[in-house]
């Protein structure tokens, strides 16, 4: 079975400059768990709903140690700054994750599963070339192995 044979065709997506706030109902109304920020065509990032928990949730400032009157980041610098980033957000653009893992339409149910299961993936886009042609949830994989006879 391949990614094409699993995948949701008819893709819900947003525009980078949608409010927050609008992407929030999107996901609410939908009843989606994200939505891929696309313009003209091209996958440009993804808004899931963890991305706008960050909005909300309790920000850990990062580790620090004062050494000779010198102020030394040890730890969670960087996931600082990003969850700052992520708070101040106003659309779309500004909370999306641009590092996504994405296949191709015939990429095997194994490789989807394993990518969605190992990476924390809670979508999974697939691409034909740069044209974003379906999405891949956990539920959808589980639908796969069951008409594989997999489960």
């Amino acid at each position: 079975m391949k990614a094409k044979d699993i995948m949701i065709r008819d893709v819900i997506t947003a525009p980078p400059e949608l409010s927050v706030r609008e992407l929030a109902r999107l996901l609410t109304e939908k009843r989606i768990g994200g939505v891929p920020i696309v313009e003209r065509g091209r996958l440009l990032g993804m808004v899931t709903e963890g991305d706008l928990l960050a909005q909300v949730k309790t920000i850990h400032p990062p580790t620090l140690i004062t050494i000779l009157d010198a102020v030394i980041p040890i730890a969670g610098e960087r996931r600082y700054e990003e969850d700052l980033r992520r708070m101040a957000a106003s659309t779309a653009e500004e909370i999306m994750t641009t590092d996504l893992e994405a296949v191709d339409e015939e990429t095997d149910l194994a490789e989807v599963a394993t990518l969605i299961s190992d990476r924390h993936v809670p979508l999974l886009p697939v691409l034909r070339g740069e044209e974003l042609v379906g999405i891949i949830g956990k539920r959808d994989v589980i639908r796969g192995m069951l008409a594989d006879g997999a489960a």
